[in-house]
């Protein structure tokens, strides 16, 4: 009967592309799956869980490939909601980061004062959120996703809660990630009062237009682009991110560093070159001023830094900098928006493995030291070589050395700017190669900590690394040192997932 009464209303059902959100679908269902199993499990098999969880998030995975062998592009809701080859590329991205941190969680959660079922789930809630964000192409998608994949992260910065510090983490960043929130909100509501719409498609067929040059369109995408400034942690909206990774405990602050910043990453593209592609004159000049500023304060302040986690969470600000380039430079010239959308695309990639990867290091580290200050790698070499060699690596690879995968993203960002040819955007390469020098410094001073000082205290014991945070180390490096040497493979995925310019 209800059936009849909404037919006869008008009302029509929604199409759904069940293969389409196949991704979505089998990670819920693992959500709910570990949430049940949480119940069931004793205390003295709760590891359990974590690991379900990991064997779910590659069962997810699976549906990425079929669709990207399937190779059709899907749309549902009016172009809201849209599988493409940018969708399937992050999609598998998030997932594949969830992977590696449920790898670094699972002994560490294990030996601390932490509740595996509740962690999992979050995780999984964050990792749901961003991957219903590579296939956003509507403003109110995006901001849900945004919420879907923020609140748990809030949540899991606090988690060690008989810590002080992870208590003023989960505040910080929930606080200024609402503020951030409600500035975009209302950025978002202004681009739609003056456009009638919410998709980006048509959004950006608009604002190409006479819309375009209404003051409240111009409004609505400075309030929007500094809404995600505060998200990818750009400079001056980064005061949250020290802090928060320094308080959060160390498989959260390795999440936050790459999955959550992707995730703003991701937003933004799809914004700029779907959205206000025609208003590059308004959004252009604001990226090359938070790209030129995000790069120097992250790497000056960095130099400065004697805890590694911190020093990683300056490196991390720079790393946006280096990130933002592109946005800056991709309206100067149709190549250089081509250029662009690679370089952005293959450098989250390349730095996800490569911060993965030293987060993981420095987890292993702390499980002798019980320190994160830099002092504590001295002479890290003569009792654990292994690590030293692959926390070098990482190191060098952050600092664009070749042959690791660092260079390759490092020379797609110079090029979208070179390819610009403008003297504004040839500016920006200079500054970002100076900044890459500067933040040879500190990348450097952790292999010299770690093969040519002495060992602080004269212990020489070895270092007890957990299988599932060795494999976490082994695919990481392996992605870095790859990349780094055959990095065709991975330019391939930058060029095929190009999102369509308005």
């Amino acid at each position: 009967m209800g059936g009849l009464l909404l037919a006869a209303a008008g009302f029509k059902a929604p199409n759904l592309d069940y293969a389409a959100l196949s991704p979505e679908i089998v990670l819920t269902g693992v959500l709910v799956f570990v949430l049940l199993i949480d119940l069931v499990v004793d205390e003295t098999h709760k590891y359990l869980v974590t690991q379900l969880a990991g064997v779910g998030v590659l069962v997810s995975i699976i549906p990425v490939i079929a669709l990207a062998v399937d190779g059709a592009d899907r749309s549902m809701f009016g172009g809201a909601y849209v599988v493409d080859n940018f969708a399937l590329v992050f999609k598998g991205l998030f997932l594949a980061i969830g992977y590696v941190v449920l790898l670094m969680s699972t002994r560490y959660i294990e030996e601390g004062d932490y509740y595996e079922g509740e962690y999992s789930f979050l995780l999984l809630s964050s990792i749901l959120g961003m991957v219903v964000m590579s296939s956003a192409r509507d403003l109110i998608t995006i901001f849900v996703a945004l919420e879907l994949l923020s609140i748990p992260a809030y949540m899991l910065a606090g988690w060690r809660k008989r810590d002080l510090k992870s208590n003023e983490a989960a505040l910080k960043y929930y606080l200024l990630g609402v503020l951030a929130s409600a500035v975009m909100l209302y950025g978002m509501s202004l681009v739609f009062g003056a456009t009638g719409s919410t998709v980006l498609s048509e959004i950006g067929r608009q604002v190409a237009g006479a819309v375009g040059d209404q003051p409240l369109v111009t409004l609505g995408i400075f309030l929007i682009v500094v809404g995600f400034a505060f998200k990818v942690s750009a400079v001056p909206f980064h005061f949250w991110a020290p802090d928060t990774y320094e308080g959060a405990p160390t498989p959260v602050t390795a999440f936050l560093s790459v999955a959550s910043k992707t995730g703003g990453f991701v937003a933004l593209m799809q914004l700029i070159f779907v959205g206000f592609f025609g208003r590059e004159e308004v959004w252009g000049p604001l990226f090359w001023v938070l790209a030129a500023l995000t790069m120097t304060v992250g790497n000056l302040v960095a130099l400065r830094q004697t805890n590694i986690v911190r020093m990683l969470a300056y490196s991390s600000v720079a790393q946006a900098g280096y990130i933002l380039v592109p946005f800056a430079v991709s309206g100067d010239s149709p190549a250089a928006a081509g250029t662009a959308q690679t370089a952005m695309i293959v450098y989250l990639i390349i730095y996800a493995a490569m911060n993965l990867g030293a987060f993981s290091i420095i987890m292993a580290v702390a499980r002798k030291t019980r320190s994160g200050e830099i002092a504590s790698y001295g002479g890290l070499f003569n009792y654990a070589p292994g690590l030293t060699v692959l926390m070098t690596v990482f190191m060098f690879s952050l600092a664009g050395i070749p042959p690791l995968g660092g260079w390759f993203a490092k020379l797609l960002i110079f090029q979208s700017a070179l390819d610009a040819g403008t003297p504004t955007a040839v500016l920006l390469a200079v500054i970002a190669g100076v900044n890459s020098v500067i933040a040879l410094f500190y990348y450097a001073s952790i292999a010299k900590e770690m093969w040519m000082k002495p060992v602080p205290d004269e212990d020489r014991s070895p270092i007890g690394v957990p299988a599932p945070l060795a494999a976490a180390l082994g695919l990481t490096a392996l992605a870095v040192v790859v990349i780094g040497v055959y990095p065709q493979a991975v330019a391939r995925l930058g060029d095929l997932a190009h999102l369509a310019s308005r």
